[in-house]
């Protein structure tokens, strides 16, 4: 059976006036304990209130988090597209930017790759910015400085392969195993090996984690596309619409 607010505010002996706009604060003890009551029966009669409110608060989470992150990506466009040292592939000249922030370990990273490359190729007007986030231990660190010392060291079309390469790699990432994968892709390993420690890569590291905190991004993959934030692994299908959206 329903119980109905203003009926039981009456028989609390609440006037009329007072049950249409009632300060809780006026209320006795025991009428406060039965209006408290009541509101927990009404609950537990009908609980799909509750997941009505729970599904706006979520919605207006999302919202908000939908601000913030365009104010974060309008607050550091600069350091995202126009950093002067992340690998720019794609079509440089492309009406479109997207920029990942990766690590080499993370297995969405991974499961992201072919998918980012067959929506640049198939899309051909992308331009496509990475930027080297190693958040997963030492491996992962290795492996950002192995690519940055290539990139550094040999050019783009170098980092290119390096990068591919090292998101495929299997086992542990050491010295001795960048000294194999150096060798199949036909670079001298001492030279990149030692340059891997120097300043000049460490500094790019430092950069782009400053740049990652200051856009609360804490996990990878992360995209920036155009002016939005996409936290995490998304289909090449998602991708794409959101693309399409974009050039409206």
């Amino acid at each position: 059976m329903k119980r109905l607010f203003a009926p039981t505010a009456l028989a609390l002996g609440l006037s009329a006036t007072s049950a249409m706009a009632f300060d809780i604060d006026s209320m006795s003890d025991a009428e406060r304990g039965a209006f408290r009551d009541e509101i927990r029966n009404y609950l537990l009669e009908n609980p799909e209130v509750i997941m009505e409110a729970v599904a706006i608060l979520q919605e207006r989470e999302a919202q908000n988090k939908e601000q913030d992150d365009l104010a974060l990506v309008a607050a550091n466009t600069e350091r995202l597209f126009e950093d002067g040292y992340s690998w720019v592939g794609g079509n440089p000249e492309g009406d479109i930017t997207l920029v990942e922030f990766i690590d080499y370990r993370c297995g969405y990273c991974r499961k992201a790759h072919d998918e980012v490359a067959e929506l640049i190729k198939s899309d051909g007007n992308i331009r496509f910015i990475v930027k080297e986030y190693p958040i997963l231990g030492e491996a992962s660190e290795l492996s950002s400085r192995f690519a940055i010392a290539v990139k550094q060291k040999l050019g783009d079309e170098s980092y290119k392969q390096a990068h591919d390469a090292l998101i495929k790699m299997r086992g542990d990432v050491t010295e001795r195993s960048l000294k194999r994968l150096s060798k199949g892709l036909g670079f001298d390993a001492a030279p990149l090996l030692e340059h891997m420690n120097s300043d000049e890569v460490t500094q790019e590291i430092v950069t782009t984690r400053l740049l990652a905190r200051d856009m609360q991004i804490t996990g990878t993959p992360s995209f920036v596309l155009q002016d939005e934030m996409l936290r995490g692994y998304l289909p090449l299908d998602a991708m794409r619409a959101i693309v399409e959206g974009k050039r409206g």
